[in-house]
Protein backbone atom coordinates (compact mmCIF):
# COMPACT_ATOMS: atom_id res chain seq x y z
CA UNK A 1 0.00 0.00 0.00
CA UNK A 2 1.77 3.38 -0.70
CA UNK A 3 2.58 5.96 1.46
CA UNK A 4 4.02 6.39 4.41
CA UNK A 5 1.94 8.40 6.86
CA UNK A 6 0.87 7.05 10.05
CA UNK A 7 -1.62 9.84 10.30
CA UNK A 8 -2.41 9.38 14.17
CA UNK A 9 -4.01 6.49 13.86
CA UNK A 10 -3.24 2.41 13.88
CA UNK A 11 -2.97 0.38 10.82
CA UNK A 12 -6.65 -0.84 10.78
CA UNK A 13 -8.36 2.19 11.19
CA UNK A 14 -5.93 3.70 8.87
CA UNK A 15 -6.32 1.04 5.76
CA UNK A 16 -10.01 1.57 6.95
CA UNK A 17 -10.55 4.95 6.58
CA UNK A 18 -8.30 4.92 2.85
CA UNK A 19 -10.58 2.45 1.78
CA UNK A 20 -13.04 4.34 2.25
CA UNK A 21 -12.07 7.67 1.12
CA UNK A 22 -10.80 6.07 -2.04
CA UNK A 23 -14.06 4.88 -2.53
CA UNK A 24 -16.15 8.17 -1.91
CA UNK A 25 -13.10 9.94 -4.30
CA UNK A 26 -14.39 7.75 -7.09
CA UNK A 27 -18.34 7.69 -6.53
CA UNK A 28 -18.45 11.34 -6.49
CA UNK A 29 -15.49 12.61 -7.88
CA UNK A 30 -14.04 14.92 -5.33
CA UNK A 31 -13.52 15.05 -1.28
CA UNK A 32 -12.47 17.98 1.11
CA UNK A 33 -9.54 16.56 3.47
CA UNK A 34 -6.84 17.53 5.16
CA UNK A 35 -3.52 17.83 2.46
CA UNK A 36 -1.84 14.47 4.23
CA UNK A 37 -4.85 12.73 3.68
CA UNK A 38 -5.18 13.63 -0.30
CA UNK A 39 -1.62 12.89 -0.71
CA UNK A 40 -2.42 9.55 0.74
CA UNK A 41 -5.21 9.02 -1.23
CA UNK A 42 -4.59 10.30 -4.23
CA UNK A 43 -1.65 7.34 -4.92
CA UNK A 44 -4.29 4.54 -3.87
CA UNK A 45 -6.69 6.26 -5.81
CA UNK A 46 -4.81 6.47 -8.74
CA UNK A 47 -3.31 2.76 -8.66
CA UNK A 48 -7.04 1.62 -8.60
CA UNK A 49 -7.33 3.67 -11.95
CA UNK A 50 -4.52 2.27 -13.42
CA UNK A 51 -5.75 -1.39 -12.28
CA UNK A 52 -9.36 -0.50 -13.64
CA UNK A 53 -7.47 -0.02 -17.03
CA UNK A 54 -7.44 -3.70 -17.73
CA UNK A 55 -9.59 -4.83 -16.98
CA UNK A 56 -9.06 -8.98 -16.59
CA UNK A 57 -9.91 -11.25 -13.71
CA UNK A 58 -7.03 -10.04 -11.21
CA UNK A 59 -6.84 -6.96 -11.91
CA UNK A 60 -11.05 -7.30 -11.32
CA UNK A 61 -10.60 -9.31 -7.89
CA UNK A 62 -8.07 -6.83 -6.61
CA UNK A 63 -9.84 -3.78 -7.51
CA UNK A 64 -13.20 -5.55 -5.70
CA UNK A 65 -11.24 -5.97 -2.85
CA UNK A 66 -10.25 -2.90 -2.03
CA UNK A 67 -13.08 -0.77 -3.06
CA UNK A 68 -15.73 -1.11 -0.09
CA UNK A 69 -19.15 -0.69 -2.47
CA UNK A 70 -19.45 -2.86 -5.59
CA UNK A 71 -21.10 -0.25 -7.52
CA UNK A 72 -18.04 1.84 -7.49
CA UNK A 73 -15.97 -0.49 -8.73
CA UNK A 74 -18.34 -1.23 -11.45
CA UNK A 75 -18.14 2.25 -12.23
CA UNK A 76 -14.49 2.22 -11.92
CA UNK A 77 -14.20 -0.45 -14.92
CA UNK A 78 -16.97 0.88 -16.62
CA UNK A 79 -17.12 4.76 -16.87
CA UNK A 80 -13.81 5.97 -14.64
CA UNK A 81 -11.34 3.99 -15.99
CA UNK A 82 -12.10 4.21 -20.02
CA UNK A 83 -11.94 8.27 -19.83
CA UNK A 84 -8.45 7.62 -18.94
CA UNK A 85 -7.41 5.06 -21.29
CA UNK A 86 -4.84 7.32 -23.29
CA UNK A 87 -3.28 8.85 -20.31
CA UNK A 88 -0.59 7.70 -18.18
CA UNK A 89 -0.98 8.64 -14.41
CA UNK A 90 -2.08 12.00 -13.37
CA UNK A 91 -5.26 11.35 -12.86
CA UNK A 92 -6.35 13.62 -9.98
CA UNK A 93 -5.56 17.20 -8.48
CA UNK A 94 -5.02 18.50 -5.46
CA UNK A 95 -6.12 21.95 -4.78
CA UNK A 96 -5.08 23.61 -1.20
CA UNK A 97 -8.25 25.82 0.08
CA UNK A 98 -6.98 27.16 3.26
CA UNK A 99 -6.90 26.21 6.84
CA UNK A 100 -9.12 24.52 8.88
CA UNK A 101 -11.01 27.00 11.57
CA UNK A 102 -11.31 24.41 14.76
CA UNK A 103 -7.27 23.29 14.43
CA UNK A 104 -5.92 25.44 11.19
CA UNK A 105 -4.98 22.45 9.70
CA UNK A 106 -4.03 22.84 5.91
CA UNK A 107 -6.89 21.48 3.74
CA UNK A 108 -7.63 20.84 0.15
CA UNK A 109 -10.02 19.49 -1.98
CA UNK A 110 -9.03 16.09 -4.15
CA UNK A 111 -10.72 15.59 -7.41
CA UNK A 112 -10.60 13.38 -10.68
CA UNK A 113 -9.07 15.37 -13.28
Amino acid sequence: MPGTRKLGRTTDSRKAMMRAMVTYLLENGKIETTVTRAKDVRSMAEKMITLGKSSDLHTKRQVYGYITKEDVAKKLFDEISPKYADRNGGYTRIVKIGVRRGDAAEMAILELV
